[in-house]
């Protein structure tokens, strides 16, 4: 027998995504951020509230990363999240963690996080409050890339929020092959 629960937003996996930006002042901005997903091949959507000092970054320099929290950066990944900008301005300091400057976008990337997408800003809608932003490229540390220089999720670990506990999780392990299991029951 199965429990309603009602109407939550209770999906798995839920990325844990953090959305880095500059300030007017040039200051490194993170937050966390768990409402967001790949929308096409190049685009990726997140909801960000308005009152957040990462969006208003976003619409005054039309630039953000994306990095993947990860298993060993649960604590700064959770205190970007849970401390505003507005009212802690040196947050990325306080939590340890360090930028570097994109190359392609006008905003920073996370030293610690290894993999990011470097995102230039195609709209926000104030109404819903989704962000869309182009996806102009993707990094990864080699420390976390297979053998064929890909990125392997294992070296990665990457954190997924669990909306049902408030806990954050890591993936588990291969079950399968995409596009080619499914092809047994043909």
């Amino acid at each position: 027998m199965r429990k309603n629960f009602g109407a939550k937003s209770f999906l798995y996996p839920m990325p844990v995504l953090i959305i880095a930006t500059y300030s007017e002042d040039g200051t490194p901005d993170a937050m966390n951020a768990a409402w967001g997903s790949i929308a096409d091949t190049n685009r990726i959507a997140i909801y960000l509230s308005a009152e957040h000092k990462t969006t208003k970054n976003i619409l005054a320099r039309k630039a953000f990363t994306v990095s993947m929290a990860d298993a060993t950066h649960v604590v700064e990944a959770d205190y970007v999240g849970i401390v505003s900008a507005n009212n802690v301005p040196d947050k990325l300091d306080k939590a340890g963690l360090h930028t570097t400057k994109s190359i392609f976008v006008d905003a920073p990337l996370i030293d610690e996080l290894p993999m990011a997408l470097e995102c230039k800003m195609v709209s926000f809608d104030e109404e819903s409050e989704l962000l869309i932003g182009e996806i102009v490229n993707v990094c990864a540390e080699e420390s976390i890339l297979d053998d064929k220089g890909n990125i392997d999720p294992a070296k990665l670990n990457p954190i997924t929020y669990d909306p049902v506990n408030h806990a954050y999780l890591t993936l588990g392990e291969k079950v399968g092959n995409a596009f080619s299991d499914g092809k047994k029951l043909k």
